[in-house]
């Protein structure tokens, strides 16, 4: 097993604290959605929002009450929908990049807790076996997601939808992951040497920042995705 670095006390404290406000954050979007009816004509968004929350908290917060809920079913009937040509470009984007991002939260816990149970390394670093897994277990909620907004935005059927959301989505998801890989990097290799046990919360607050890190990286490559016309406007 590989030698592990245990944080201090007070960084532990902080982690359990970034955790409770990103749970609490997905919870109070989650009750929003399921409870009070406001559930998005895409029904997709209804997952991504909570999900997005799980590294991005109060921020995602902020975006879904005052971006997120404008495109729900109810305030769609009262006001009508908003024309996403209409919206800045970084309204548009952040909604293109929540949908591969939601879909590597998932893929990038799932692989981590799998790598953790079965002690899997690659040339002996579980970092790598983390790397490995977490873009194979990334790409395909990812797809799956993109594919249920392409879907019913093109009005296409099954095979050339899922080909439309691989083309989509893949360069997004790679350029998401590059971004987390460099934050697991910098945490894992070089702040915390030999790295931090996935058991302490301080991993998971890493892990977050990471995530936001993914985020920007991932920007760009959406950007373009949407100007060759490969991603929709959301």
């Amino acid at each position: 097993m590989e030698p592990r670095y245990y944080p201090p006390g007070w960084i532990e404290a902080v982690g359990w604290f970034s955790l409770s406000v990103a749970f609490a954050s997905a919870l109070v979007i989650l009750i929003d959605v399921f409870v009070l009816g406001y559930r998005q004509k895409m029904w997709i968004m209804n997952l991504v929002y909570p999900i997005t929350a799980l590294y991005w908290g109060p921020v995602t917060v902020w975006f879904y009450f005052r971006h997120g809920r404008r495109t729900s079913q109810p305030v769609i009937e009262r006001h009508g929908m908003p024309d996403s040509d209409k919206l800045p470009q970084w309204n548009v984007l952040s909604k293109a990049v929540s949908h591969c991002g939601a879909g590597c939260t998932l893929g990038d816990i799932g692989a981590e807790w799998l790598v953790y149970s079965f002690a899997l390394t690659i040339a002996g670093k579980a970092l790598y076996a983390d790397f490995a897994l977490d873009f194979a277990f990334a790409w395909l909620p990812g797809i799956v997601f993109q594919y249920f907004t392409i879907v019913p935005m093109r009005d296409v059927g099954r095979i050339k939808g899922v080909w439309a959301a691989i083309k989509a989505d893949t360069l997004s998801i790679l350029a998401f992951q590059l971004g987390l890989f460099l934050g697991m990097w910098i945490y894992q290799d070089v702040i915390f040497s030999p790295g931090l046990p996935k058991t302490t919360a301080s991993y998971w607050m890493l892990m977050q920042l990471a995530m936001i890190l993914g985020f920007f990286t991932a920007m760009p490559v959406n950007a373009w995705l949407i100007r060759i016309g490969w991603k929709e406007k959301m």
